[in-house]
């Protein structure tokens, strides 16, 4: 299909409008007997990792251009941007995913590198995940069938990676028992939102 450009003044555009993970253009919701699960396109991402030799200016840095100290293992923090919040997570050694609302950050990675300049290497992250919300309190009951995690344990402000259907995924405790993310390759999004549908629907 041939693409259109529409002239602007001196500037022409396209005429291409936006997908989200799951093919649509807006998200789709699913609610189930006391669960609903979300898909959530409106938030960028980026991934941090620390340069070698740089920990002391990268801790600096990374306070100033997040406005919190990286997590450690396990864990995530979250602090006000714009209606909604700027999360990092722990993912590897070193390194780090940023997520945060495109209202507020919609060149999120450029935002960050302009802070922590040389002291880490900043990845653009937007097209690679996808973000998949349950809330209710049905959360556990269908995340205990999907993933190996005590999720019931996890408290506010958790984050793990975990096989979640077969797939490696992030998992975000946002409100114990309550809410949770699951972060998981935009590739898969059909697939595990399906499957998570299912999940809850057999479930309860």
């Amino acid at each position: 299909m041939p693409i259109l450009l529409i002239q602007r003044g001196n500037v022409f555009v396209h005429d291409l409008a936006p997908l989200t993970p799951l093919g649509g253009d807006g998200p789709q919701s699913q609610e189930i007997e006391g669960i609903t699960i979300s898909e959530m396109p409106d938030f960028a991402y980026a991934s941090i990792a620390m340069r070698l030799g740089r920990k002391i200016g990268f801790g600096r840095a990374a306070k100033k251009a997040i406005g919190v100290v990286p997590p450690t293992p396990g864990e995530s923090a979250a602090i006000k941007a714009g209606k909604g919040f700027l999360t990092i997570f722990w993912t590897g050694v070193d390194q780090w995913m940023v997520e945060a609302p495109y209202a507020t950050h919609l060149d999120l990675a450029a935002q960050l590198h302009g802070v922590l300049k040389d002291n880490a290497s900043v990845t653009e992250q937007n097209d690679g995940w996808a973000r998949f919300d349950l809330k209710g309190e049905s959360c556990v009951a269908v995340l205990e069938r999907l993933s190996a995690v005590d999720s019931a344990k996890m408290h506010a402000g958790a984050a793990t990676r975990t096989s979640v259907e077969h797939v490696s995924c992030f998992l975000l405790c946002r409100e114990p028992s309550q809410h949770f993310s699951v972060i998981c390759p935009r590739s898969f999004a059909e697939s595990l939102f399906h499957s998570m549908v299912i999940t809850a629907k057999s479930a309860l």
